[in-house]
């Protein structure tokens, strides 16, 4: 079986949610529920170089299909209609509970048509694509092409007599109206504006969860947020900890069983420098036992400063500290007990960070590996991948090239590093919890240690059975000069410390608008939303590769791609829909108009941008997805009439769709919907 790279104790951190008097206020709830596929094929200069790529991509396991594409050529329009528009009971019949995408079912149709063209060998996959413009239809199956290199020379003259094989082909479906040829052979299908409100009945019915894309489900671990015991979380963490949640989000609605682990630092020779001062100067801590007051060691921060200068200062201090390691290495009963105080002190700060950032997620840290460390080396050099160098325990790359480094997994001392660590939790979350896709969420300049991690899990026959690693790797966060965030006197900017302020800005902007209607604990917990949401939204709006500025003055704009233009447009919707009771099952909808099809045509296309997301680790495209749905929906509004108009009952059943499915992509980054602002 292939494997898949991609280099793209115990306690319970879990989120207690919002108080009772913000739901008064009208936050809307946000339930929690994820695909396993390739990575898309990259746009290609000509279309015949583009299609090859496709069809190559074929050979890999995946079950996406958005990929870009181009189109060429004139449209040629086939005579033939796959279901008449008077077929609309017949539009009941397949929906997207439990079917897949529109795009996927889509492919079925094409799958079944190539199965009748290819009557020997292989039935090739349907490459099914999205149009890129909507007059030639919704979407494109582009097969003829590289069909005809497969076939027998002489079954067809070109690729246009493939693709009209494969169109006489297609089965009878209330799910298209009609096909035509575009180009050299490009198979252009449209959508039935009847089947469309078939599901838009449905997801009123069912609601968004029913939507979500037909994959098989999988054990998935996402590796996120990572802070170090002993140390705030920053600005550094904030992509790592909001990335990962989001992503896990994703996969979870997806259908995917998720485990959210925070590899914590909380090993390592620091601990002996802390635990040695704490000994000299909080004596108590050490010797007592059971519950005892931490409040010496409350603010960690200044405490590690404190114990670091007299660490580079005092070289008696220094030695005893590095005994002190041995000693907690070695389970010294009254030095673990410190530690654990220590890794107490912290997890509160960090619990209270995550309970505002609404992130759930499992502690399991660098000390829970160290047990199986020893054994995880020796199987990898029963394996023959570890040798000496230079009295250290290595694994050299296959290839080696001069000047690169090898990955030391055992210093010359005989201790044990991150990378020891790394391939222990490998080994453990592969064999152990069983996952068969496991992400890492840290900053893109760990790629290369991650790669040498991983290859040397596979060259270790570690990811038989297509097991997947993959490094989601991101930018940087920069202040307006350019360079990484900080404070005025260059400190790293304290998590903490940006999310007060994040929050007090929108409680300010509140009461601009005059917000008298609001009392001061619903006024904070509307300012909570609003502010968490903006920082949230910034971050994961950016392709994730790259280096974004920080800018309370953008991401709190009213107007724009900004979570507060977001939430203010969820509330305006909300307000329309309130006004009317909305029929659920007496009246149906009609798509007409060309902004209500427009409208309905970019809900419909929300299962296949999940899918992208959990394939691509992307969230940026459900960020694009949900400010695109907000745009069309405005145009849609402006357009077309619907309090009081003699369409007001399928209009407003198209404004409750578009609520239905912008609380779902809230849901998924993170964002905690107003339903009043």
């Amino acid at each position: 079986m292939s494997s898949h790279l991609v280099c793209g104790n115990l306690g319970g951190f879990s989120t207690r949610g919002l108080s009772k008097s913000a739901s008064a206020l009208g936050l809307a709830s946000a339930p929690r529920r994820a695909p396993l596929c390739s990575p898309t094929v990259q746009r290609a200069s000509s279309i015949s170089t583009l299609v090859e790529r496709v069809f190559a991509s074929l050979k890999q396991p995946s079950n996406s299909y958005c990929h870009k594409h181009t189109r060429l050529g004139p449209t040629v329009t086939c005579t033939r209609r796959l279901v008449s528009k008077a077929t609309t009971t017949e539009a009941h019949t397949s929906t997207l509970t439990g079917m897949g995408s529109a795009q996927q079912q889509v492919a079925a149709l094409f799958k079944e048509a190539l199965a009748k063209v290819v009557t020997e060998g292989d039935v090739p996959e349907p490459i099914v694509l999205p149009t890129q413009n909507p007059k030639f239809g919704d979407y494109q199956c582009n097969n003829a092409l590289p069909l005809l290199k497969k076939l027998p020379k002489g079954t067809f003259k070109n690729p246009r007599e493939v693709a009209q094989a494969i169109i006489d082909a297609l089965p009878e479906s209330p799910l298209i109206t009609e096909v035509s040829i575009a180009g050299p052979g490009f198979i252009n299908t449209t959508l039935s504006r009847e089947w469309a409100a078939a599901q838009l009945k449905d997801l009123r019915t069912n609601g968004a969860e029913s939507w979500k894309p037909n994959v098989s489900p999988t054990k998935v671990i996402v590796d996120f947020s990572s802070p170090n015991i002993a140390k705030e979380m920053h600005v550094g963490h904030l992509r790592s900890t909001i990335i990962g949640d989001t992503m896990c989000r994703v996969l979870e609605f997806c259908g995917h069983e998720v485990i959210r682990l925070n590899h914590v630092g909380d090993w390592g020779t620091q601990f002996g420098m802390l635990i040695e001062y704490m000994a000299d100067h909080s004596p108590e801590l050490l010797e007592a036992e059971g519950e005892v007051d931490t409040a010496p060691i409350a603010d960690l921060q200044a405490f590690y400063k404190k114990a670091k200068v007299k660490f580079d200062e005092d070289a008696d201090f220094k030695e005893r500290s590095q005994l002190r390691v041995v000693a907690l290495q070695g389970g010294d009963v009254q030095t673990l007990a410190a530690w654990q105080r220590i890794c107490e002190v912290s997890r509160k700060e960090f619990q209270a960070l995550y309970d505002r950032l609404d992130v759930v997620i499992e502690e399991r840290g660098e000390s829970f590996y160290n047990p199986i460390i020893p054994d995880v080396l020796t199987k990898l050099g029963e394996a023959g991948l570890t040798e000496m160098s230079d009295g250290a325990e290595c694994i050299f790359p296959e290839v080696r090239k001069e000047g690169q480094p090898p990955l030391i997994v055992r210093k010359s001392d005989g201790g044990f590093n991150y990378a020891s660590t790394d391939l222990a939790a490998v080994y453990h979350r592969v064999f152990t919890l069983g996952a068969k896709r496991v992400i890492y969420v840290t900053d893109a300049g760990q790629q290369t240690h991650f790669y040498a991690v991983f290859d040397a899990a596979r060259r270790a026959g570690w990811l038989e059975g297509g097991v997947s690693l993959e490094h989601c790797g991101f930018g940087l966060v920069l202040g307006e000069d350019g360079k990484r965030f900080r404070t005025r006197s260059t400190e790293v900017v304290r998590l903490v410390d940006l999310l007060d302020e994040a929050k007090a800005k929108c409680v300010e902007q509140l009461q601009e608008r005059g917000r008298d209607d609001l009392d001061e604990e619903s006024m904070q917990a509307a300012g909570s939303a609003m502010g968490y949401g903006a920082v949230k939204y910034a971050d994961l709006r950016q392709n994730r590769m790259t280096n974004y500025t920080f800018s309370f003055e953008r991401m709190l704009d009213l107007k724009g791609n900004t979570a507060v233009y977001l939430l203010y447009a969820y509330a305006r919707i909300k307000s329309i829909k309130d006004k009317v009771d909305i029929p659920l099952e007496d009246e149906g909808i009609t798509l007409e108009h060309e902004k209500e099809w427009a409208l309905a045509n970019h809900i419909l296309k929300f299962p296949e941008i999940t899918e992208t997301v959990a394939a691509e680790l992307a969230p940026n495209k459900l960020c694009e997805y949900l400010y695109n749905l907000s745009t069309i929906y405005n145009e849609f509004y402006t357009e077309c009439k619907v309090i009081g108009s003699e369409y007001e009952a399928s209009r407003l059943q198209l404004c409750d769709c578009t609520l239905r499915i912008m609380k779902a992509c809230f849901d998924m980054l993170g964002i905690q919907p107003l339903n009043r602002i």
